[in-house]
This record gives structure tokens, C-alpha cells and sequence, in this order.
């Protein structure tokens, strides 16, 4: 038996399902980006500053005021999301100004709370 095969002792295995998952299955390089992305947007601080990014572009000191941390924090984490390519900074004399880096983080955002919104609606009404 190949390995990585698995066999349901209780129900036939459906193998057009099965076949189907696979192919539709990204590469495991796409897999392991994906992960990565959730985990740095999976941080409540960084979670934060975008929010507050999707709204304007900030300075670090706007940012820090917003999110009541030194600015310093906020250098830190914003350097975190630019690696990541989450957002991007455009100097403006002697200010630095952080955006969204495109409108995928905005949407990705937007679709998470439509989600968690809905989730919230749908067990209150179960009560």
C-alpha cells in the first residue's frame, strides 16, 4: 500500500471526492505562505495597526497614539508587516507614512469581520 493512503474501515472511501481535494490542493510551498501569512496577521497588535491602516495612511506617531503604545512598539510591529509585504511606507519630507500595501489586506479584513459578525449574529439568535 503507498504510503500517506488511508483506509475508513466504516464507510466506502469516496475516490472522485478524494481525487477531486487533491488536485484542487495548492503546492506545498503555497501551503506553507499561507500558514506564515495567518501567523503574522495573527498577532493583536499587528491585527490593530491595520485596522487602523485600512481607514488612512499613518505615521508611526499617529499609529502610536491611536493603538496607546510607545512608538517604538509600533516601529517594531510595522517592520514585522512590511517584511511580510502587508504594508508600505512612502516618505513624505521628513515624515514616513504607512499604507495597506494593496487592497487583498483590506479585503482579507473586511471578509474576517463580515465572518465574525455573522458568526456573533447567528449564536445570539440561538439563544
Amino acid at each position: 500500500m503507498p504510503k500517506n493512503v488511508f483506509i475508513c474501515d466504516c464507510h466506502p472511501i469516496d475516490t472522485e471526492l478524494v481525487a477531486k481535494a487533491r488536485a484542487a490542493m495548492p503546492e506545498s510551498g503555497i501551503i506553507h505562505d499561507i500558514a506564515h501569512f495567518f501567523s503574522v496577521i495573527g498577532d493583536g497588535t499587528r491585527c490593530r495597526i491595520l485596522f487602523a491602516l485600512k481607514e488612512s495612511p499613518m505615521c508611526v506617531c499617529d499609529l502610536a497614539n491611536v493603538l496607546s503604545m510607545t512608538k517604538s512598539s509600533i516601529s517594531h510591529q510595522l517592520n514585522k508587516l512590511k517584511t511580510a509585504g502587508f504594508v508600505k511606507c512612502e516618505k513624505q519630507g521628513k515624515q514616513v507614512f504607512y499604507s495597506l500595501d494593496d487592497d487583498h489586506v483590506c479585503d482579507i479584513f473586511t471578509i474576517s469581520l463580515n465572518h465574525l459578525t455573522h458568526k456573533s449574529r447567528e449564536e445570539r439568535n440561538e439563544e
